[in-house]
């Protein structure tokens, strides 16, 4: 049973008409067929540009720079700030990718911890701790690749008076912009933030189901003219490749524009759906620990490893759960964060329910409670309390929330 983080893998989630439509419009024209500025054709610019903007945050298209998909428009923004030696701040757990462009690059990276019983906010006592001299830039993915979480508009207003006190750019991964689950309302860095300066990197992947027609964006989201020279930067970055697929461009305006409200309702109900069947199975299970997600397409899930002494880490854990069941989670040690491994939501239904009992089967078949002293020296069995199963409605009676 496979598992992936692209939408498309088993045809359950179609994109919508309009993209179809607006690529052959396109297509017939016969407008672009040909080389583009590289920083992108400026209807489609503009485009994002109407797209992306709110009230507190008006962009232009000479803000916006088209790219070959969001990871593209990463690695230009990673590339563009830091200099070799230069440290940048990741989350972790957090997408691997940027570690990967960063050590390329010759740039150190510090990883600042998510809380899982805070739903993934960041630790931002720990993160201002990491912040030096040579600090250039500051990532964080909201709603967030891999723990589905979504940031209030309190704690994003947290984030950012954090980042002003050290007059540092922050670059925010949104390639999940607005794929948020009922209940939960969307923030983009750039809306709430007044002084720190907003690099945004989002696209069509997510949010329209079509991560292989390879369409990104870089906005950005300047205060007080702080990033003359990152301007420069990236436009000088974006010759290299020229730039997105010109006929995704040319249909670019029609896709921001018409594709309607319910498309992107039914897919994030049917993923909020698989979500919630997952977690309510991973609650029931003997030493798992889900932290029910808030929006994009993946959950987390802890192991107790002293539940499972047969395993010696998470990769264990998932190597012989695909083995032995064919299902495949992703270890988190791949995102710097061991003892979890991280589910993707969107494949079909019948698959979620299949899955389910073959992890029951699995985690019913290898687990081995503990026994622990309680304060009184009693013996007490550990290792099947839901303690770490973590709901959004019960994150809200957590201390400190």
């Amino acid at each position: 049973m496979r598992f992936s983080g692209d939408p498309t893998v088993f045809g359950n989630l179609p994109l919508d008409a309009t993209c179809e439509e607006a690529v052959v419009e396109s297509l017939h024209n016969r407008k672009y067929n040909g080389y583009c500025p590289s920083v992108g054709i400026k209807e489609a610019r503009q485009a994002v540009a109407d797209y992306v903007s709110t009230p507190t945050s008006q962009v232009e298209a000479e803000d916006v720079i088209l790219t070959s998909g969001c990871s593209h428009g990463l690695e230009m923004l990673i590339s563009c700030l830091a200099d070799p030696g230069q440290n940048i701040l990741l989350p972790r757990p957090g997408f691997s990718l940027y570690k990967t462009i960063a050590v390329s690059l010759g740039i150190r990276v510090k990883f600042y911890d998510l809380l899982p019983e805070r739903s993934w906010e960041i630790d931002l006592q720990q993160l201002e701790s990491l912040i030096d001299d040579s600090t250039a830039a500051i990532v964080v993915c909201n709603p967030s690749n891999p723990c589905g979480s979504v940031f209030s508009e309190e704690h994003m207003r947290d984030i950012l008076t954090t980042v002003a006190r050290h007059s540092l750019p922050l670059i925010a991964d949104e390639i999940y912009e607005h794929f948020v689950f009922s209940g939960f309302k969307y923030h983009s860095f750039a809306s709430l933030s007044e002084d720190v300066p907003i690099l945004a990197s989002g696209g069509l992947t997510k949010r329209f189901l079509i991560p292989g027609w390879r369409m990104g964006w870089i906005v950005v989201n300047d205060r007080h003219d702080a990033l003359s020279e990152v301007r420069i930067g990236l436009q000088k970055l974006s010759t290299r490749i020229l730039g997105p697929n010109t006929l995704v461009q040319g249909a670019l305006p029609r896709i921001l524009r018409d594709t309607p409200d319910s498309f992107y309702r039914q897919t994030i109900d049917y993923i909020e759906e698989n979500a919630q069947e997952f977690y309510r199975t991973f609650r029931e299970l003997p030493g798992l620990h889900p932290v029910m997600p808030q929006g994009a397409m993946y959950m987390m899930v802890g192991i107790d490893m002293d539940s499972y002494p047969e395993f010696h880490s998470d990769v264990d854990f998932t190597e012989r759960l695909v083995t032995e069941e064919s299902v495949f989670c992703l270890p988190a040690t791949c995102f710097e964060y061991p003892n979890f491994f991280r589910v993707v939501l969107t494949v079909p239904k019948e698959k979620v329910t299949e899955a389910c009992q073959r992890m029951r089967n699995f985690c019913e078949h290898h687990f081995q409670p503990t026994t622990v002293r309680n304060g009184n020296g009693c013996a007490i069995q550990a290792g099947i309390a839901l303690n770490g199963s973590y709901s959004a409605e019960e994150l809200q009676t957590v201390p400190g929330k």
